[in-house]
This record gives C-alpha cells, sequence and structure tokens, in this order.
C-alpha cells in the first residue's frame, strides 16, 4: 500500500523531470540558433506537460531554423514523427 508521502514524492520527482525538460529545451535552443527570444522564452517556461517537452525537446535538436521550431511549439503533443525536410538539422536555411 502506498503512503501520502509515496504520492508527494512521486508528483516532486515529475514537476523535477518537467522543469530538467524546460531547462533542456532553452540550452538545446540557444545552442542551435544563438538564443531564445523572450516571448518563445516564456512559451516554454510555462509548459507544464510532460510529453510536450520531450517531443519539443526532439524538434528542437533536429529542426534546421528556429521559425521551423515556434512552428512545432504551437502543435499538439499527440504522437508524432520527426519526418521530412523540416526535421532536417541540416538542411540549408
Amino acid at each position: 500500500m502506498h503512503s501520502p508521502n509515496d504520492s508527494e514524492f512521486l508528483q516532486r520527482l515529475k514537476q523535477e523531470a518537467v522543469e530538467t525538460d524546460r531547462e533542456d529545451l532553452l540550452a538545446i535552443l540557444t545552442l542551435r540558433f544563438g538564443g531564445v527570444p523572450e516571448n518563445i522564452q516564456g512559451i516554454v517556461e510555462s509548459l507544464t506537460n510532460a510529453e510536450k517537452l520531450e517531443r519539443l525537446v526532439l524538434v528542437a535538436a533536429n529542426v534546421p531554423t528556429l521559425n521551423k521550431f515556434v512552428e512545432e511549439l504551437h502543435e499538439g503533443s499527440e504522437a508524432f514523427r520527426l519526418v521530412g525536410e523540416g526535421f532536417n538539422p541540416l538542411a540549408e536555411q
């Protein structure tokens, strides 16, 4: 049987994972594109959906431009596939 402390601990772990994913996402965007506009940073910092954050980390690592990332930022968090030139990090800009 789980105690209330177990539930609190698991919730805290999930929250910490989301915070780490947000930090990782901003770091990837900064490394890839030389910075993150304040409005995009604000959106990223407000994200709480772990699945969407995980998806966006993969997107940020694979899109050739920040504009393509912004397009994906406004997409849902359902199942996805990163295919096509829009997800080729070496594509010409």
